[in-house]
């Protein structure tokens, strides 16, 4: 009989050592590692000596056929997986705790099940009563969802094997799943891959659609072994700021369909409230005639979205000063500083930074430099920007500004939510389609769009000129931007 082996595995991305220590050397993290039995392994010694059988080899050539998908009902989830759950597939959803993960797929089971499907939601962390109580709040007591309370693997297949297939299952959530294939606790590495990998193989093997509810550390990762997320077809996030009501549905890794699209909802006390007009739910509340902002028009996947960027520029006391950035990449601000400092003659050296985007979106793209430079500048020198402006734009390291793709569909939606002119790049002035409708400021180089801030900050008046003397370059000062 084979002894039992003791192995020590990281929680956080499941390599394994035959000793402790206090570094994880995969994902350098300390304290991860944790006394794991491995006695579910089999030996080389004694594995089955099976031939394996043989199978044919097909062309390239020949036709293809879409994945047949099931429609959740929700517009903006579909957008996101691609146009609805693939049969045989495995989504994994992941969100901060609290942030309405539960509640987007009550709401999307509940709509299936009045379709007529057949769908199951399985909880590991809450009682039925518990989920009878949040479908009761949400007003979907009456969806034909069939519930359980359970966290044994095999009791979860066994029972789903009897009778029809289910169309959809949701397993909430994969941490708290144990199975008896392995001998260690709910929620480490070797469970949470162990049951994950007998709910897939199900899911495979049936062609049922299973969502697994994955909870995430706090520098927002997935928590569990990153083996889990490749093992999976989708990999879902659920986004969004605790004291904002919006969030944001996004696709990490998806295998049936593009991961640089979002969907997004808004929380409200009857659940979460699709929003099929992003941009005016962002905007709602922007700040007009206030220096520091600029509108950004951006492309979410094969959305136009509109942004405001929000900056402030103040003087710091402190040796080293402060860059915060809320929603954009703090590498893509230092560039553009540096830029700034050194193509455009702004010193931002001694002062504090501080750039926002505000609604809790999360901007990715590098279009949005040109935003956030012109909003450095206008905070910098306290110069309001045009309130009917929108800006967009790639700023390289030599301070022209690059073009970036799909001009007409930003504009198109800036017309559309009533701006009236454009800072764009100056190659993409022939990129526009000619329908937007807009008066189009085109800039070769980020000296240009600055010069034109700092001139807009110098006629408001002497008093406010003699406040920002020592904010304004010398040579804007001089009148020769």
């Amino acid at each position: 009989m084979a002894k039992n082996t003791l192995s020590f595995v990281c929680q956080n991305c499941g390599a394994a050592y035959n000793r402790w220590q206090g570094k994880c050397e995969a994902c350098g993290e300390w304290n991860t590692l944790a006394e794991e039995d491995t006695a579910g392994s089999v030996p080389v010694s004694i594995r089955s000596k099976r031939k394996g059988r043989t199978f044919a080899l097909e062309s390239l050539s020949g036709k293809s056929q879409d994945a047949p998908r099931l429609s959740s009902g929700m517009a903006e989830l579909d957008r996101v997986t691609g146009g609805g759950f693939v049969r045989g597939s495995v989504l994994l959803v992941g969100g901060d705790p609290g942030i309405g993960k539960s509640t987007l797929l009550t709401q999307a089971t509940s709509l299936m099940a009045r379709a007529g499907h057949r769908i199951v939601y399985i909880s590991g962390e809450e009682a039925v009563a518990q989920v009878r109580l949040r479908a009761e709040r949400l007003g979907l007591s009456d969806a034909p969802v069939q519930l359980a309370a359970e966290t044994s693997v095999e009791d979860i297949v066994s029972t789903l094997s009897e009778g029809a297939v289910p169309r959809l299952i949701v397993i909430d959530s994969i941490q708290t799943m144990w199975t008896d294939t392995v001998e260690s606790a709910p929620g480490t590495v070797t469970q949470v891959r162990a049951s994950a990998q007998a709910l897939i193989r199900f899911a495979k093997k049936t062609g049922a659609a299973i969502i697994l509810v994955g909870h995430v550390t706090k520098d927002g990762q997935i928590a569990g072994p990153r083996v889990v997320e490749h093992m999976v077809d989708a990999v879902l996030s659920f986004e969004g700021e605790g004291s904002q009501q919006f969030r944001i549905l996004r696709a990490v890794k998806n295998r049936f369909g593009p991961t640089d699209e979002i969907g997004v909802f808004e929380m409200t006390g009857l659940g979460l409230r699709e929003v099929t007009n992003p941009s005016e739910l962002f905007l709602s509340e922007r700040d007009l005639g206030t220096s520091g902002t600029a509108v950004f028009a951006g492309i979410e996947g094969t959305r136009p979205v509109l942004v405001e960027l929000q900056a402030l520029v103040a003087p710091t006391s402190l040796g080293t000063p402060r860059r915060a950035v809320v929603g954009w990449d703090p590498s893509r601000l230092s560039m553009v500083l540096a830029v700034l400092e050194a193509h455009c003659g702004v010193k931002l050296s001694g002062h504090d930074v501080y750039l926002n985007v505000a609604g809790g979106l999360r901007i990715q793209e590098p279009a949005a430099d040109l935003a956030a430079a012109a909003a450095l500048v206008s905070s910098l020198v306290n110069a309001p920007l045009p309130t009917d402006a929108v800006y967009f734009g790639e700023i390289s390291l030599s301070g022209a500004i690059r073009p970036v793709a799909q001009t007409g569909a930003r504009l198109k939606e800036a017309a559309k939510l009533g701006f009236s002119r454009a800072v764009l790049p100056e190659s993409a002035r022939g990129e526009t389609g000619g329908d937007a409708g807009l008066s189009l400021n085109a800039v070769g180089n980020l000296t240009t769009l600055v010069a034109e801030i700092a001139a807009r900050g110098s006629r408001k008046g002497p008093d406010a000129a003699a406040g920002e003397k020592n904010a304004t370059p010398a040579r804007f000062r001089r009148g020769e931007g």
